[in-house]
């Protein structure tokens, strides 16, 4: 790979500074419904279409893949622009400041630019490949937690929509094992925040059982360059076409496999 996607990182910092000015100076306004308790807010579209336009400005040749608004631009070309506007919609309507912008660069199916910025808690995360993950200035890195009994693990929200009932016997079996061998269990209502805190080592790992390039390509690079193990629910390397997105401290990161593997088994017998 050469050093181009790296060099596009101020680009992504940017869009960061555009977008959390928007999150912390506008209410959420009327809402929008995308399907069965999923929404977006006033604010979602705002944010996109200003990150957008920079995006369009400053790297015109770069496809955008947003949450609200769809694929834009060139998508014969390897690089990829994915943004999540608001991630964590849920908690930012109801003033719960665990929400924030996430802007990943994916090239040829793998991340290799990330910036999260979590307006309402004052941190900005960045990473790229090869060059480490920060919070602001400081290097950061995933937790040495060795023992499973001692891990703090996220796992995403629980399925709405169509086949939700057939999803969630999975992830109910996933939270009776992990409740059964770990010390505590989150679930904060954001990809973004979890993988970050992941690659901070405020978690020692963290469980969803879905992947949409928005919700992740920057998490999964921060993640990963922080020392985290980032795979499939089947243990393969995550990629842009995963079906989960498991990311572990590399100490607790078989353990968490053998885990998720026991709870899949268990809830396909249900």
């Amino acid at each position: 790979m050469t050093d181009a996607p790296a060099a596009l990182l101020p680009v992504a910092l940017k869009a960061a500074e555009i977008a959390s000015d928007l999150v912390r100076t506008r209410v959420p306004g009327l809402l929008t419904a995308k399907g069965d308790r999923d929404m977006a807010s006033e604010v979602d579209y705002a944010v996109e279409r200003a990150v957008r336009d920079s995006l369009k400005e400053r790297t015109p040749d770069i496809a955008i893949l947003g949450e609200e608004e769809g694929i834009t631009g060139d998508t014969t070309g390897e690089l990829l622009w994915a943004i999540d506007p608001v991630d964590g919609t849920a908690n930012f309507i109801r003033n719960i400041p665990l929400c924030g912008f996430s802007i990943g660069l994916i090239q040829r199916g793998r991340p290799v630019v990330g910036v999260i910025d979590l307006p309402f808690l004052g941190t900005r995360y960045h990473a790229a490949q090869h060059i480490g993950a920060y919070l602001g200035d400081r290097r950061i890195q995933a937790s040495m937690t060795t023992n499973l009994r001692d891990a703090i693990v996220a796992i995403g929200d629980y399925a709405v929509g169509e086949g939700a009932e057939a999803k969630n016997r999975q992830r109910f079996a996933l939270t009776e094992r992990l409740a059964a061998n770990v010390q505590r269990i989150r679930m904060l209502g954001s990809a973004a925040i979890d993988l970050a805190w992941v690659a901070e080592g405020k978690l020692d790992a963290s469980i969803t059982l879905s992947n949409k390039p928005w919700d992740m390509a920057a998490g999964v690079i921060i993640a990963r360059e922080a020392g985290a193990v980032v795979t499939d629910q089947d243990g393969t390397d995550h990629a842009y076409d995963s079906a989960a997105t498991i990311g572990a401290a590399p100490t607790v990161s078989p353990a968490i496999s053998a885990l998720l593997s026991d709870a899949t088994r268990r809830g396909s017998n249900n």
